[in-house]
């Protein structure tokens, strides 16, 4: 994949040149002379006064060998270096455009940066299949630490406090991402195993969709006993007052108020207070 990405991109800077491996087109661009000072400035003054295309080609092709250089210090990463260059390749198009020859730096001093920037945004978005880094501080940490860590082990609370004045950060940053450098990306599911008591995988660890068989025998028996209470409860109420509960929240077709102020020649309002009274002594019954 690495190599047939660059390949396209090394046809279109390099038309002409060979297709093929990284190598033949690190071949390829180790061919091409560096330009001097004078020539550098030349072709920078008229892609930047007249847009012409050709010189802004030139200043690419002129700068590849110094993006490899660059990419080569990323390879510790696990990502194909051919990945790492066209993104190197990439930041340096963007140099290009931005590079004003008025500045007095040679356009790899000025590029180095949107090099850098490209490939750093390659590395995180495939380091991991969990982004890493993804406030400034983080990003900052990631390389640094991960650059210092190649020759240290866990670092003590003197060293961490000590990374930290350097980049700027806080302590609790950099033992967040020492942790995060540390870990390892893990299958959702695991590997295919029936094995329950080595299966370390995060759906392992999900609750069943299923109620759990504790929780169910504690609910019926909850119902049961709340059941029990207010059947008990209804018994100590009088006939007028049983029989208004039942037909209001009891019945499967209940009775309005105004029907059972007709059914007891009372108002409805009467019917609402005896309701009230039966409902609250219910309630008293049911929690003492």
């Amino acid at each position: 994949m690495a190599a047939t990405a660059l390949t396209l991109r090394n046809q279109t800077l390099l038309p002409g040149a060979p297709i093929g491996s990284l190598e033949a087109y690190m071949s390829t661009i180790s061919s091409i002379p560096v330009l001097s000072r004078e020539e550098e400035f030349d072709l920078a003054e008229r892609f930047s006064r007249e847009g012409d295309l050709e010189s802004a080609r030139q200043l690419v092709i002129s700068n590849l060998r110094f993006v490899v250089h660059i990419a080569r210090g990323y390879s510790g990463y696990g990502l194909q270096l051919g990945d790492l260059v066209q993104e190197g390749n990439v930041g340096l198009m963007k140099a290009v455009k931005r590079f004003d020859p008025d500045y007095g730096v040679r356009l790899i001093s000025f590029a180095v940066h949107w090099i850098r920037a490209e490939i750093h945004e390659f590395v995180l978005r495939n380091w991991r299949i969990v982004k890493v880094a993804t406030t400034k501080a983080q990003r900052k940490l990631f390389f640094n630490l991960r650059r210092a860590k190649k020759h240290l082990g866990w670092l003590s609370t003197e060293e961490r406090k000590a990374v930290a004045a350097d980049l700027g950060v806080s302590a609790a940053d950099v033992n967040e991402m020492e942790q995060r450098l540390a870990a390892h990306d893990l299958g959702f599911d695991g590997a295919n195993s029936d094995d329950d008591e080595n299966n370390f995988a995060p759906v392992a660890y999900l609750p069943a969709p299923e109620p759990d068989p504790l929780e169910l025998v504690a609910d019926d028996e909850s119902r049961q006993d709340l059941h029990g209470k207010l059947f008990a409860a209804l018994d100590t109420l009088d006939e007028r007052s049983r029989h208004i509960l039942e037909a209001r929240w009891i019945a499967e077709k209940k009775t309005t108020l105004r029907e059972l102020a007709g059914e007891y020649g009372v108002s409805a309002e009467r019917i609402r207070q005896i309701e009230a009274n039966a409902l609250r002594k219910l309630r008293q019954d049911i929690t003492t």
